[in-house]
């Protein structure tokens, strides 16, 4: 296929790139700057503009741009969030679905944030939850309304945070637990759900060449907070008997510290266990080592 990618400087666009490529894919890409090579085409979702001519015999979509999260959620810092997901997701949805002939398959990246807080396993079939990144998840899928609206297949995968040196909870707490700074956060019952790069690698692969369509969770596994902190601090080689108190996490981060460090969620791969996809990485010791040595 010919397939187009948003996003493909970023952490999974850098590795499904390549991926693609290693499958006889041919990949052209979106940037936000003027193109340097044949293979770049040019967008600004903020403006509400893209080359649509050089889309033209595209087969499918990859849509992985975004704003990071995993920030403190000041007022300016939900807009962008927000509007980085909803105003580039709906651009390139509109623009798919006036291209003759139509790509086949937009796949979308989005979160597991949709569910909200809460302890209990959930799948693609729970409902909504509350908080801000469930109202921007809702808002993030909604946002392809279009090309669904023009026969398009669209794939919403919802993924747990990436394991990463660099990245997610992983690269925000290497640094501290590297110094023996390390412990829970909170009280560290709350779950804590996560996926490996190579994995989600696999899914968007298996969402292109498939017939999967809406919503897909992308997730290796849960655990206690108090396990996955213990486990890095295993990983690193370092104690992890300094705990974070919930008040310092709302005090250092606000809501989004709130939401996404103290809030629990444990959603379930459900749909692409139905289907026969099996994760590689579903056992945390060795996807976290795996991930701090890449």
């Amino acid at each position: 296929m010919k397939v187009a990618v948003t996003g493909a400087s970023g952490l999974i666009g850098s590795a499904l790139v390549p991926a693609l490529h290693e499958a006889g894919h041919e990949v052209v890409t979106l940037v936000r700057r003027a193109p340097a090579v044949e293979h770049e085409i040019a967008w600004d979702p903020a403006a509400g503009t893209i080359d649509a001519e050089r889309l033209a015999g595209v087969d499918a979509v990859v849509h992985l741009a975004g704003e990071t999260i995993g920030q403190r959620w000041s007022a300016g810092a939900r807009e962008r969030i927000r509007g980085s997901r909803v105003d580039g997701t709906g651009l390139i949805a509109r623009t798919m679905a006036g291209l003759d002939p139509r790509p086949a398959v937009l796949v979308q990246a989005s979160g597991v944030g949709y569910y909200g807080l809460g302890d209990e396993p959930v799948t693609e079939q729970s409902p909504k939850g509350a908080g801000f990144a469930a109202d921007v998840v809702e808002a993030w899928e909604a946002a392809a309304e279009p090309a669904r609206d023009a026969g398009i297949r669209v794939v919403a995968l919802r993924q747990a945070p990436i394991l990463d040196r660099h990245e997610g909870p992983v690269g925000r707490m290497r640094l501290p637990f590297r110094l023996g700074l390390g412990g829970r956060v909170g009280s560290g019952s709350q779950w804590w759900c996560w996926v490996s790069l190579p994995d989600v690698v696999r899914v968007y692969l298996h969402a292109l060449g498939t017939d999967v369509e809406g919503a897909v969770n992308v997730v290796g596994g849960s655990v206690t907070n108090r396990e996955f902190t213990k486990e890095l601090g295993r990983a690193l080689h370092r104690p992890t008997v300094f705990p974070i108190p919930a008040f310092a996490v709302r005090l250092a981060f606000g809501q989004m510290g709130e939401e996404l460090l103290l809030g629990g969620q444990r959603p379930v791969a459900e749909r692409l266990e139905r289907e026969g996809f099996v994760f590689h990485d579903t056992d945390l010791e060795g996807a976290m080592a795996a991930a701090l040595a890449s």
